[in-house]
């Protein structure tokens, strides 16, 4: 409570207490007001980027870091890329809400993007199990693209 902003109170505790407040907490609202916040770089919440890590096929054998980001790299990929999955879901839900009569023709251009991106999703992620790593998706994709080598593309998004 700033003296300047209220009458003065005439109460004794208010005022004692007010005088204790402001003792603390003069000091340390200053210091965030003229050292903190003018140091802080200011971004958004929702922008902040992580650097890009090298992959798992770009690190040693030996190396037990480079292994360890890019496992971490991998999981905000796939964090990413479910979330992504999801939303088109979602808006795919809601646009059978609200056009019910006749949301399989309205609907069919976000029914095929969602298809398109889950069976994307599928290719990259699928079948890795719960405890995926960077190193499994990785022989994953050896796997796909030497089987693709021989037998022909799986799908039109693997061409």
């Amino acid at each position: 409570m700033v003296q300047g902003d209220h009458p003065p109170d005439d109460n004794v505790f208010r005022a004692f207490m007010s005088a204790v407040y402001n003792t603390i907490d003069a000091p340390v609202t200053w210091v965030r007001e003229k050292i903190v916040e003018p140091n802080q770089k200011k971004y958004p919440w929702y922008h902040r980027q992580f650097r890009r890590v090298p992959t798992i096929d770009q690190c040693y054998t030996d190396d037990v870091l480079c292994d360890f980001e890019a496992n971490l790299q991998f999981k905000r990929d796939r964090a990413v890329d479910s979330e992504i999955l999801n939303i088109l879901r979602m808006r795919y839900e809601d646009c059978m809400l609200y056009e019910s009569p006749e949301h399989l023709t309205v609907c069919k251009p976000l029914w095929e993007k969602y298809k398109a991106a889950e069976e994307a999703w599928f290719i990259k992620y699928g079948d890795l199990g719960a405890y995926a790593d960077a190193r499994k998706a990785y022989m994953k994709q050896k796997h796909r693209m030497i089987w693709e080598r021989r037998n022909g593309p799986l799908s039109e998004h693997t061409k």
